[in-house]
């Protein structure tokens, strides 16, 4: 998408079109244990994202010809809801859907130890109720936090953020402005406590250095996003703890 003439993602004093500096995340919001249906849930809020996440499982697989003998299989469904984006979305599944769905499981496989449920599986939703950019990273890190809150062994979280070039200039963060008129848009997931990246994409066009320099920016940048996955977590059990003590 070409850019408006004379519009400036970037000002001459380094401030972006919402008011971040370079280097800024947007306002996070996170949540977990709002669905009492589900075995584990969580809501995000991320600049003007509204993204809710459910987790079942593990349970029993049918038809029993999916089963895997030595392990549970990890299925995620994202969705975007018609009312998500200004102009309206066709209900249902569409191909860019299916494809995030797929991103997202192979980004959260690697953290969650699917060997001590065979024959089994666990199933995410997320639901983008607004979505404005980097609804994919967003949309990692609510799962991440639902299968935490259901109690699923995992080796870490899996936090995510994108860093994207807007103007010519590596940023944190991009909003939709950015996303639709920037350069490049490199999301990325890491399990913070191995230093691991479990996904590692790049839309747009960037130099080596220009990719390097996003990657570890991106990385920063969801290290901040796991320190507030943590503290959501922490809050909703000190809850628990204080109503157990009443």
């Amino acid at each position: 998408m070409g850019k408006p003439e004379g519009l400036k993602l970037i000002d001459e004093n380094g401030y972006r079109v919402d008011g971040r500096k370079k280097y800024e995340l947007r306002k996070i919001k996170m949540e977990v244990g709002v669905l009492k249906s589900a075995d584990g849930s969580a809501y995000v809020e991320w600049g003007k994202n509204k993204i809710m996440a459910a987790v079942y499982g593990p349970r029993e697989i049918h038809p029993k010809h999916l089963q895997k003998p030595d392990r549970a299989i990890l299925r995620v469904r994202y969705n975007m809801a018609p009312f998500s984006v200004e102009e309206r979305k066709k209900p249902g599944p569409d191909r860019r859907s299916v494809e995030i769905s797929k991103v997202i499981r192979g980004a959260l496989e690697p953290a969650v130890i699917l060997e001590l449920f065979p024959r089994t599986s666990i199933d995410i939703f997320i639901e983008v109720l607004q979505a404005d950019a980097g609804t994919r990273v967003a949309g990692i890190t609510a799962a991440s936090l639902a299968l935490a809150d259901a109690g699923i062994p995992m080796k870490d979280l899996v936090a995510a953020c994108a860093a994207g070039k807007i103007d010519g200039e590596i940023v944190l963060d991009l909003n939709k402005e950015e996303d639709n008129y920037g350069e490049a848009d490199v999301p990325v997931a890491i399990m913070p406590i191995k230093n691991d990246i479990t996904l590692l994409q790049m839309d747009g066009y960037l130099t080596k250095e220009e990719f390097l320099e996003a990657v570890k920016l991106a990385i920063k940048g969801a290290k901040a996003v796991y320190q507030k996955q943590r503290e959501a977590l922490r809050e909703k059990y000190l809850k628990i703890v204080e109503e157990v003590g009443e």
